[in-house]
């Protein structure tokens, strides 16, 4: 279980966060992959007071890196209801104050978190993959018609006014033999970047959002998950009770693939217990339990081995 806590200064407003988030997920969403918007409605949190309650099915397939596509279902998607992946979950936590980065007890449980890192992102200066990059979008270039912000330096957050703070604290957990580790590395990594850019678009959109009010910006968020929505799902014609249907089904058929793949990666490695395991009791290893899972899967490998 990987924590990490980031911490992200920017010129922003909360309209500028809504439009930044609405645009950035209609400019990703192609080809049947992307963001959909199941629920967005206004919601009274016990503790938290007025929100908004908001529900999204990712689906990214080919935004995966080759060697998770490799195991993954082809139809492969995340959505806060689905519990039949339980040994995986993100759980991010965010919250904003009008700081520079200077609070280190936001989260009630922070102190829980003593192995977590602490990363500061700066939207200036901090690279982002070379794909991604437009000089358009890039604060080091930009500067607003509308507000004159803009050609930031190194520096930058010391000299700004006004400025906000978004704190989030970003968990993720993936409980599988072999795989943990490098799972939940990319997954961080994916959260960096995707934080990184999108913070950086909303602050060189700003003469886009600058004049709305926050009804505004609410319609313009309608409109764009209508528009987004449609990328999205005419490529998913099957109703949702039966895209997690066959999603269950086919997530059992990846963690095979999985159990195979680890299986022919380590079958020349020498182990304590991988003769009996493959060999003549599948299913009692103690080195590999997720291989034993699936007996039949071990036993082809273990004859090839």
């Amino acid at each position: 279980n990987q924590v990490t806590s980031y911490i992200l200064c920017f010129e922003l407003s909360e309209i500028g966060q809504l439009y930044m988030i609405s645009k950035h997920s209609h400019e990703q969403s192609d080809r049947g992959e992307g963001v959909e918007v199941v629920q967005n409605e206004p919601y009274e949190d016990p503790n938290y007071g007025n929100g908004q309650l908001t529900e999204k099915r990712v689906y990214l397939n080919s935004k995966l890196p080759s060697w998770a596509r490799a195991v993954v279902p082809k139809i492969f998607y995340v959505t806060e209801k689905c519990s039949f992946l339980p040994k995986f979950s993100i759980h991010i936590e965010t919250k904003y104050e009008d700081n520079k980065g200077s609070n280190d007890n936001i989260f009630d449980n922070e102190a829980k978190d003593l192995d977590r890192e602490v990363c500061f992102i700066d939207i200036a200066c901090d690279e982002i993959p070379e794909r991604y990059y437009k000089e358009s979008e890039d604060p080091k270039c930009f500067k607003s018609e509308k507000t004159g912000r803009g050609l930031l330096k190194e520096g930058w957050r010391e000299t700004q006014d006004p400025i906000m703070c978004s704190y989030k604290l970003v968990s993720v957990k993936f409980e599988v033999w072999g795989l943990q580790t490098r799972v939940e590395q990319f997954v961080h990594k994916v959260v960096k970047d995707i934080l990184l850019i999108g913070h950086r678009q909303a602050f060189a959109w700003v003469d886009e959002w600058y004049d709305m009010t926050f009804e505004d910006v609410r319609d313009y968020e309608k409109n764009m998950h209508e528009k987004t929505n449609i990328k999205v799902c005419n490529q998913h014609s099957s109703p949702v009770d039966e895209i997690e249907s066959h999603a269950k089904g086919s997530v059992c058929s990846a963690f095979k693939n999985i159990a195979h793949h680890l299986l022919m990666q380590t079958k020349n490695r020498t182990c304590c217990a991988l003769g009996d395991c493959y060999g003549s009791r599948p299913g009692h290893c103690k080195c590999l339990p997720l291989l034993c899972h699936f007996p039949q899967q071990v036993q082809e490998g273990s004859t090839q081995g």
